[in-house]
């Protein structure tokens, strides 16, 4: 199963990714390391996994990737709405979370292809993958 973790306006929510149900946890905060050096322009938010970096970019489209720790970068998700968070797999780089201010976008294959979930998050602010509790990567 995977999930991941949404601040939002209602606080911070847990959603499972595959039937997208939404549980709001209590007293629960999204975990995330220090920021992301991406040396680019207009960056919204961004995160790193080994080599791999993604970030969020006010332009459309909303996100370009580097596979080699920010030398070189390449412009993703066309179709997706302009973002507000991005969350990669520490344990898999090529599962990417995208967050618009409502919406969630999952990649499996490093940003080339993206799933829409239906479910809509009042204002989102942070993402985060579930990783490393039992039962939820």
């Amino acid at each position: 199963m995977s999930c991941a973790l949404v601040a939002c306006e209602l606080g911070v929510a847990r959603v499972d990714l595959d039937d997208e149900a939404v549980t709001l946890l209590d007293d629960a905060s999204i975990p995330r390391g220090g920021p992301v050096e991406t040396g680019l322009p207009l960056v919204v938010d961004a995160d790193a996994a080994g080599a791999t970096v993604v970030a969020v970019v006010d332009r459309r489209p909303p996100l370009v990737v580097s596979h080699d720790a920010g030398a070189t970068w390449s412009e993703v998700g066309a179709g997706l709405p302009a973002g507000v968070a991005v969350a990669i797999s520490a344990e898999h780089p090529d599962r990417v979370l995208f967050a618009s201010r409502e919406r969630l976008f999952v990649s499996t294959d490093g940003g080339r292809f993206w799933r829409a979930l239906a479910l809509e998050l009042p204002g989102i602010t942070a993402v985060s993958w579930c990783e490393g509790a039992e039962g939820t990567g």
